[in-house]
């Protein structure tokens, strides 16, 4: 019997197919190849709904414009006569005052109320926490009108012997006016938001760097006055400054128990000649400007103690300003690049 033969059998068996060339595949037919599309000139998206909505606003705003400059109902000549009254300056001054001694009484309290807020002794804490829980649940109006009334329900102070003899005593009546009342009812109020404020901005604090701090031998003092401190205060500035402008604008309450603020000498002026909306506008412009002012001073201390970080990212005040107004910072060719 004879073997099979190899060499016939090896001969007929499929080659291996050819290596196939090295790069992209070839395009398909009717459509861009790689070089062609990398090469081809970007079109900006067109957003014509943004450009209608944004020509409406903008008809909108100047048809107020238009009635609030040629309605002669605002007599903005009476506007421009009593900006500078000598009543209107001397409500200013108060406002400016009040706010002031508010903010630094305020704040100081406050202070100490986070500081308590945060001990490991749990009868401070708990007193802070009932503190803050109070105060922060009712509202200044109320609390100025409880001071003001204040001697009605104790018509008077004692000072001495604790449930023993009283060495002084003072008529209350006599004692709590209405700008002692209006400033101890607000420096309350301003001391409850002010302690979480700075308890926050403590908080967002890492505690391994007070931890890292001990390890090198610094006390405590010197810890939160160059460590903890620094750091908590990019957390504070921003909240402390909304409060110092919604302070000032609040102060305006006071007006119920007739302190001489800013509002309260434009009301005695128009109950005179009748002239309310002007007087109002009066008010008005006077706190728009002082809430610039503070807001502009508020971006300057925010950009100060956030050196070194990337909030704001370096930028000015003006690059800032373009940047939340971004029509005012655009120019004709970025706008026709839009379109």
């Amino acid at each position: 019997m004879s073997s099979p033969d190899i060499s016939a059998r090896t001969s007929t068996a499929p080659e291996p197919p050819p290596p196939t060339p090295e790069g992209p595949p070839p395009a398909a037919p009717g459509r861009p190849s790689d070089e062609q599309l990398l090469a081809a000139k970007l079109v900006r998206l067109r957003h014509p709904g943004q450009w209608v909505s944004a020509l409406a606003v903008l008809v909108l705003l100047a048809m107020l414009v238009n009635t609030v400059l040629t309605n002669k109902r605002f007599q903005w000549g009476t506007v421009g006569d009593y900006f500078l009254n000598g009543s209107i300056v001397h409500g200013l001054e108060l406002t400016l005052w009040l706010t002031a001694a508010v903010m630094a009484t305020g704040y100081l309290l406050g202070i100490g109320v986070a500081a308590m807020r945060l001990s490991r002794n749990p009868v401070l804490s708990s007193l802070s926490f009932a503190f803050v829980w109070l105060l922060r649940s009712v509202p200044p109006l109320v609390q100025l009108l409880f001071w003001y009334e204040l001697a009605s329900l104790y018509p008077q102070l004692s000072l001495g012997i604790p449930f023993g003899h009283a060495f002084v005593t003072v008529r209350t009546a006599h004692l709590f006016s209405g700008i002692l009342a209006a400033y101890v009812g607000l420096s309350l109020d301003v001391a409850a938001f002010s302690s979480e404020i700075v308890r926050g901005g403590i908080l967002s604090v890492d505690h391994g760097q007070t931890e890292a701090a001990q390890a090198l031998g610094l006390g405590s003092v010197r810890i939160f006055r160059k460590i903890v401190l620094p750091q908590a205060m990019p957390a504070i500035v921003p909240a402390s400054g909304n409060l110092l402008i919604g302070m000032l604008k609040a102060t305006s309450i006071v007006s119920v128990i007739a302190v001489q603020d800013l509002l309260y000498s434009s009301q005695l002026i128009y109950n005179q000649n009748y002239l309310i909306i002007p007087l109002l506008l009066v008010a008005t412009l006077w706190y728009i400007i002082l809430t610039t002012l503070l807001s502009i001073g508020q971006f300057f201390v925010e950009r100060y103690y956030a050196r070194g970080t990337n909030r704001g990212g370096g930028k000015g005040f003006w690059q800032l300003f373009r940047g939340n107004v971004p029509l005012l910072g655009r120019t004709g060719k970025e706008l026709a690049g839009l379109s």
